[in-house]
């Protein structure tokens, strides 16, 4: 029983009888009775006892289900057509339909036997049989179909029973598997499109863009399949429609039955169900199509929000860190101009902030969703453009006032200066005369007018314009300038008055004596006897001055007597010494060592950072040690408190410099390794140098260079050393500790040489063994190389003595390589050379001649008994020499060897 109830109760359809239907047994032609009831006809069927009650159970009751509920309430009227059957056919039908009709019965009607003795039977039969049908309704026998045209009209009788009616029983059954399959798509679609609303409903929104724009397709994807069957099941339904109205279609006079224009209403309600269901399916998908597009345009907002975000945060953070006001005129300006530059470099990060900004609001006016989410954005947006923008402001009006202040504060001592060196250029022998008194406070005057042009006539009132924006250290600068203002204008008033005196009438004649600038300036000569109104105290003042009189950029003026207050002496500078290369050597070095230390820290050991392995991109994935080569091993050597170290012994004792590159020799060895792996590093960089990660490891260094030009340094540095060593050398010509010079300077000359080699020697191809197995690179170089092969054709023979080839040699311990030199472009940047492999010659089996007939740059070296020669042209003497002499000490050593 629970299995029963569990099953799926559906109606019978046409396909489930299909077979059943097709014997036609029974059929409802669509014909009705004068009230409307339904007639279903019986036709003669010559095995109707053999039909198995089932099959005849399951076609009356699908024919009972196809009439509307108001049609088979009225009842059913039966039509037994048996005219050509016997009465035990009659007698069996009306049994059958009697025991199993299952809707409401209005009239049977017999067409009984037509030959006499069975309608006599008949007769006999239904009046004996009557009550054993058990039927309620009446059992009316005809003898003919004119008899059955009495009771229905012929118009709803088939040509078979006398009518008008057109039935074919295929077209039929044709009409309602279509108007049940039609049903069944309706259903279906519904069904689909009910799932997939759910779906859509119960669908969390992603948070991240991609997942929203796969997201969003998919569900696209799958409401365009869903209309194409929308579309699909509409096209059905009408083609369906048309198929039923065809027969009023093709005549004028035709009229559809009462069961097909029940068909037609079902299709037409079918039809309209699908219409209702699309309608309602499309609202809620531009509801949602509408959600999932704002979905995605909100998570494109935040995506481009974080970025915008980081980079004004580091901006703002660049900008906190300009805290510096300055010291000088020259470092303020540099000072506007790295906040001119970090100002143009926020300019793009500042519109796209602005941009975003108004994206965001333009979201907001939309009746976007996430309001809530958008608008505090949109305000922190704002809020870092407008802190930026007036910080900026605020920077640029401190450092101003900081630029005048420093203007004025120069002005100010160069005013004082003038001062001081007008005063003491006034000669007093000139100034014991009236004349000269009157011309010298002349001088002093016009001086004194051009304070007024500077707005120096009120020290403490500039100070204090000031006094907000100055530091500990500029206040105390700006103290001792004006204090410098207050003592020159308190010797111009001495002078003044003394001038006055002297211009006044002599009442008695002034010996003049002539200055003594040799005297100290710590104290006044006691020959010079001082002349009437002049000050007591008097000092040798000595003045920096600019001119071809000056030597060094010094110059004592002699002549010069003055009221000068002891605080404002000045020194005069020493000369420089030879010790300045040690210096420059030891300055560059602690930066060179510097520098190294920040690439370290600041790159290489990002690189393992976990909050920055996501900039780095795929391609330097675990290639640190190839972009960085042995640089930590160079920091180590340099800041390992030796090379430095030695070299800053060297200050007091420059000799020693020579010294210490000897004997770090080995130790310099490392760069050669450092040179070779340049190249794989160059193109590493070539391939990720544009990465955020350097971006952003370059703006906490605030280095002003990108990584490559730090990464060229100790290439740079490894060649200053010898041209340091050799301005010491010729500042050292002709004293102790020349050679040692000399010898370190062909050190490192040596080392250089071993480094180019090996930029060479890496660029070898097609050379099948190892080459670090042939011993140490002791040349190369480029030269024109003859070939004689004594095996050979003899035009070869003759074209090889004519025709030279440019090939690349490279001179080992254990063997000689021949190569030609090629020359690449890589990716639109610098030619790369390249030495493919042509020819090799063991050391041990060679022989060399040194002078060739014609021509002095020639050399030859024979292999194997002079079966192969190789005349070999160099472009200078010396450069053949030097070759001959090497290979000479080759040979010599395997010979000793040998020995």
């Amino acid at each position: 029983t629970d299995e029963i109830m569990q099953q799926e109760i559906r109606p019978l359809v046409a396909v489930d009888i299909i077979e059943q239907l097709h014997r036609q047994f029974a059929i409802l032609s669509g014909g009705r009775g004068k009230d409307g009831a339904p007639i279903i006809t019986f036709p003669e069927f010559a095995g109707f006892s053999d039909i198995p009650d089932e099959d005849f159970l399951n076609v009356v009751t699908y024919l009972t289900s196809i009439p509307s509920l108001e049609a088979a309430s009225i009842g059913f009227i039966i039509i037994i057509d048996r005219r050509r059957d016997k009465w035990s056919a009659v007698k069996a039908s009306l049994t059958r339909i009697a025991g199993a009709f299952p809707g409401n019965l209005q009239l049977v009607f017999v067409l009984r036997p037509s030959r006499f003795i069975q309608r006599t039977i008949a007769d006999i039969g239904i009046k004996l049989y009557r009550d054993d049908f058990k039927m309620k309704v009446p059992i009316i026998m005809l003898n003919s179909v004119s008899d059955l045209h009495g009771y229905i009209d012929k118009s709803q009788l088939t040509r078979e029973l006398g009518g008008t009616l057109e039935y074919g029983h295929s077209q039929w059954i044709h009409h309602r598997t279509a108007i049940e399959n039609f049903a069944m798509t309706v259903k279906t679609t519904a069904q689909m499109l009910q799932t997939f609303g759910t779906d859509l409903a119960e669908t969390e929104l992603p948070n991240d863009v991609q997942c929203t724009e796969e997201l969003l397709s998919t569900h696209t994807d799958h409401h365009s399949k869903l209309k194409d069957e929308l579309k699909l099941a509409v096209k059905q339904g009408a083609t369906l429609l048309t198929c039923i109205r065809e027969p009023v279609t093709r005549s004028a006079n035709s009229k559809l039955s009462p069961d097909e224009l029940e068909n037609v209403a079902t299709v037409e309600r079918l039809l309209a169900q699908l219409d209702e269901t699309e309608k309602a399916f499309d609202q809620f998908w531009t509801k949602h199509h509408l959600k999932l597009e704002q979905c995605l345009q909100l998570r494109h907002f935040e995506h481009d929000f974080r970025e915008v975000k980081l980079v004004l945060d580091n901006l703002m953070e660049a900008q906190a860190g300009f805290a510096d006001i300055g010291d000088s005129v020259t470092r303020v300006e540099h000072l506007l101009r790295e906040q001119k530059q970090l100002e143009e470099k926020g300019q793009e990060p500042l519109e796209k902030a602005q941009s975003l900004a108004l994206h965001g609001e333009q979201l907001i006016q939309n009746n976007h969703y996430a309001v809530d989410s958008i608008r505090p954005k949109c305000v922190e947006l704002r809020r870092i453009c407008d802190d930026f923008t007036n910080e900026t402001k605020k920077k640029y009006d401190i450092l101003g006032k900081s630029l005048e202040l420093h203007k004025q504060l120069d002005k100010a001592s160069q005013w004082c200066e003038a001062g001081i060196y007008l005063l003491a250029s006034q000669a007093v022998d000139k100034c014991q005369s009236q004349e000269g008194a009157e011309t010298a406070l002349v001088e002093i005057e016009k001086f004194l007018v051009t304070a007024k042009e500077h707005q120096l006539s009120n020290p403490k009132e500039f100070y204090n314009q000031f006094d907000m924006i100055l530091s500990p250290e500029i206040k105390a600068n700006a103290q001792r300038i004006l204090q410098k203002l207050e003592d020159v204008q308190e010797m111009f008033d001495k002078r003044q008055v003394s001038l006055k005196k002297l211009a006044a009438k002599q009442t008695r004649p002034v010996q003049p004596v002539a200055p003594h600038p040799e005297s100290s300036p710590k104290r006044a000569s006691p020959k010079v006897t001082r002349p009437a109104g002049v000050e007591n105290t008097s000092y040798h003042y000595y003045i920096r001055r600019k001119g071809p009189t000056a030597q060094n950029g010094n110059c004592a003026l002699p002549h010069l007597q003055a009221t000068i207050p002891s605080k404002l002496k000045i020194r005069l500078c020493s000369h420089p010494s030879n010790s300045h290369i040690i210096n420059e050597l030891i300055e560059t070095e602690r930066v060179y060592v510097e520098e190294l230390q920040s690439i370290i820290e600041g790159y290489a050991s990002e690189m393992d950072n976990p909050n920055l392995v996501h900039l780095i991109p795929s391609a330097l994935q675990n290639k640190k040690e190839i972009l960085f080569g042995n640089l930590p091993e160079i920091y180590e050597f340099h800041n390992r408190q030796i090379f430095l170290k030695e070299i800053e012994n060297c200050i007091e004792n420059p000799e020693l410099l020579a010294r210490c590159f000897l004997k770090r020799k080995e130790d310099l060895q490392i760069y050669e390794k450092y040179c070779q792996n340049k190249p794989r590093s160059e193109a590493l960089w070539r391939q990720c140098g544009d990465s955020i990660f350097f971006q952003e490891c370059q703006r906490k260094l605030d280095h002003k260079l990108s990584l490559d030009a730090y990464l060229l340094k100790p290439v740079q540095r490894i060649t200053k050393y010898q041209l340091l060593l050799k301005e010491m050398l010729k500042c050292s010509k002709n004293s102790e500790g020349t050679a040692e010079l000399e010898e370190a300077l062909a050190t490192m000359l040596d080392i250089i040489k071993s480094v180019n080699d090996s930029m060479h020697q890496i660029a070898i191809t097609g050379y099948e063994g190892d080459v670090s197995e042939l011993g140490k690179l002791l040349m190369q170089g480029s030269f024109n190389v003859w070939t004689d092969h004594k095996k050979g054709h003899n035009k070869v023979k003759d074209l090889a003595r004519f025709k030279p080839m440019q090939r690349h040699l490279f001179l080992y311990t254990k063997i000689l390589l021949f190569c030609k030199k090629r020359e690449e472009n890589t990716d639109g940047h610098e030619k790369t050379a390249s030495y493919s492999f042509k020819n090799s010659l063991k050391m041990s089996t060679v022989g060399i001649t040194e002078n060739v007939k014609g021509d002095n740059k020639k050399f030859e070296i024979w292999y194997n008994g002079r079966e192969e020669v190789y005349i070999i042209q160099a472009s200078s003497v010396e450069l053949k020499n030097t070759w001959i002499s090497e290979i000479r000490k080759v040979l010599t050593g395997q010979l000793e060897a040998c020995r």
